[in-house]
């Protein structure tokens, strides 16, 4: 059986050969982008469904369905600060916009957190003359701390 490791690198390769985009897998086991994304890349566990779906559409076997469906070990950095690019950008997000965020959060909504567990995740490219744009939103749901 594949670790769920070996089967998202296994979803990479069959990407390239298939030519499916994320989009494409995402519309086929009904979940939203972001979440069948993370699902694929070993992030969250797929219902026995979904990881069949997605299994086909990748042409891939039984062993990355089951692989798709593994209770996960949740985070993907191999190391403290990341050194892939894109990663690292968001890492230099959180460093510079961090402590704004916990303000703005605590001004607005008083002492408590969002959540990564109740949590839903966009990406999207917007037009602007001046270079198209990346959009992230991170909408998790607030949790007062309660003492």
């Amino acid at each position: 059986m594949l670790s769920k490791h070996e089967a998202a690198e296994a979803v990479r390769q069959a990407k390239v050969k298939t030519g499916v985009t994320w989009a494409q897998l995402a519309e086929a086991v009904g979940k939203p982008l972001a979440w069948t994304t993370a699902a694929l890349l070993g992030q969250h566990p797929m219902g026995k469904d979904e990881a069949a779906t997605a299994a086909a559409l990748l042409e891939l076997g039984d062993d990355a369905a089951l692989a798709f469906q593994l209770q996960p070990s949740r985070g993907a950095l191999d190391a403290a600060v990341p050194v892939d690019p894109t990663i690292y950008r968001l890492y230099e997000v959180v460093q510079v916009y961090g402590p704004t965020i916990k303000e703005l959060i605590h001004e607005q909504c008083g002492d408590g957190i969002m959540s990564a567990i109740n949590f839903r995740l966009d990406v999207r490219r917007v037009p602007d003359p001046a270079g198209d744009r990346v959009v992230i939103t991170l909408d998790g749901k607030y949790l007062p701390y309660q003492w």
